[in-house]
Order: structure tokens, then sequence, then C-alpha cells
């Protein structure tokens, strides 16, 4: 026994003896990713809050960029990773230098804020606070885009990305107030609400809009079998009615699942709306 915690003490003695390393003074300061615009929405009645990612360069130029916003864009949901990956596609030219707009959550209000109304009592009983899709839209029009430009320099092409109920909001600001946006990013969207009434929607529309200029981008993953249905019948009515310059992109992920699948997903859908030359 000696022979064992002999050497173990001098090796502890020895550590102990030897000097603190002098390292050297650090100046700690926040890495800051963006700004942040705190404002009263008068539309909606409640503090809100969007986040900011500025290209590198965006301070020494007079240039403009496009924007892409973000649906649950708080700094702990999407917005992060979404300006990262563009910061990353520019850099390999994969994609323009582009504003990120994240619009942050306000409480448990997502819910509220996405899902319109629904005559499905499982939906009321799952997202008893629904119904208020119409405002958020309104939000959208009338103050979240306008504090944009008046903020920032935007060349005025606007991108919409949102997932799962983000997705399904953004699929109704597409076949009801398609002005709104150039190109819109619908990853995973929960057709599946209101017994997939805003899917039976997509084969007027189409007739109705094939030659608008606009650029969908959809994508699923296996455990998205809920709205395969619903996913099936927009992309069936794009494919028999749509004609240049109105463009759907689809595409399914079957190594992803619906919580994994938004990088992939964002990524895959800025390459098919800026292919490589």
């Amino acid at each position: 026994m000696r022979s064992i915690l002999l050497p173990a003490l001098l090796v502890s003695i020895s550590l102990c003896a030897q000097p603190a390393l002098d390292l050297p003074h650090v100046q700690q300061q926040p890495f800051v990713l963006g700004d942040v615009l705190h404002f009263h929405s008068a539309v909606l009645d409640q503090e809100r809050a969007l986040n900011i990612y500025l290209p590198h360069g965006y301070a020494d130029s007079t240039a403009a960029y496009p924007v892409i916003y973000v649906l649950d864009g708080s700094e702990h949901e999407d917005f992060p990773h979404i300006a990262g990956l563009a910061q990353f596609m520019h850099m390999y030219g994969l994609l323009p230098k582009s504003i990120v707009v994240g619009i942050a959550n306000h409480g448990p209000s997502r819910y509220h804020d996405f899902a319109g109304p629904t005559v499905n009592d499982s939906d009321k009983a799952w997202v008893p606070t629904y119904g208020g899709s119409t405002g958020f839209m309104d939000f959208l029009e009338h103050e979240v885009q306008p504090l944009v430009q008046a903020h920032y320099r935007s060349t005025g092409h606007r991108t919409l990305i949102g997932q799962s109920l983000g997705g399904l909001l953004a699929t109704e600001v597409l076949f009801t107030r398609p002005a709104l946006f150039d190109d819109y990013i619908l990853v995973s969207p929960s057709l599946w609400w209101n017994n997939g009434a805003l899917a039976a929607t997509a084969d007027p529309w189409v007739r109705t809009h094939a030659t608008l200029p606009k650029r969908v981008f959809m994508a699923t993953a296996p455990d998205d079998a809920l709205m395969q249905q619903e996913i099936d019948a927009v992309v069936q009515a794009f494919g028999q009615h749509a004609a240049l310059p109105l463009k759907l992109g689809y595409e399914h992920f079957p190594e992803e699942s619906h919580a994994t699948i938004l990088h992939r997903a964002v990524y895959r859908a800025f390459e098919w709306l800026y292919p490589r030359q």
C-alpha cells in the first residue's frame, strides 16, 4: 500500500509547488450578432421585438440588400440558425448578402398568432388560443415590413420562412396576401389544421395566380405523414396549373424528422432559389 500512496503523494506535492501561470490580461465584451428592435405593436396591442442580422460590410456601404423574414425568430429559436446559414452560404457564393429579420414570439402567443379559425374539435383542444392569424398577418404587413424598410437599406425583395405552425401561417400569407413576399420557404407546414381547409384552396388559388412571379419551396420529413395528403394536394395544384413565373420546389428529407429538418431544408431552399451559375 505504501508503494502506491507514496508516488501519488509526491505527484500531488509537485503539482502544488508549481508556480501559477502568468495569464495575459483578458478584456471581456459581448459578442453582438445584430440589432434588436423593441416596439409596441398597435395592431396586436403587445410589446414585440425583431432580431436583425446585418451582412458583413453593411455599415461601411450604401448598398441595399434583400430581406429574409423568419417566423419563430426569437434569439433562442430559429433566428441565430438562419442568420448563420445566410452568412455561411454567402461566404461561399451560394446566397446574396442578405438582411435576416427574426420575428420574435411574444411568450405563449405563438399558437394564437400562427393558427387561424378551425371547426375541428381536436384542433381546438390542442390549441385553445387559436384564431389570431389574420391579426398577425396585419402585424406583418402594417408594422413589421414598414419598420424594417424604414430602418434598413432593402432592395424590396422579401423571403418568408416558416416551419410547422409557422409554415401553416406562411402558407396562409401566400394564399391570402401573396404580395407581402416574393419567396416562400414552407418547412413541414401544419396543413392538417382545420381539416386541411387551407390546402383545399391550393388548386383554385394556383389557377387564379399562375402568372404571379412567386417562388415557393416546400419540405417534409417522414413523420410529417399527418399532413402528407395536404402537402400532396398543394404540390399537385402547382404541378398541374403553374406556369412561369410561378414556381414550386418540393423535397422530401427521409433522413430528417419534423424536429430536425429546418437547417437542411432551408439550405436546400436557398440552393434552389439561387442555383449555382
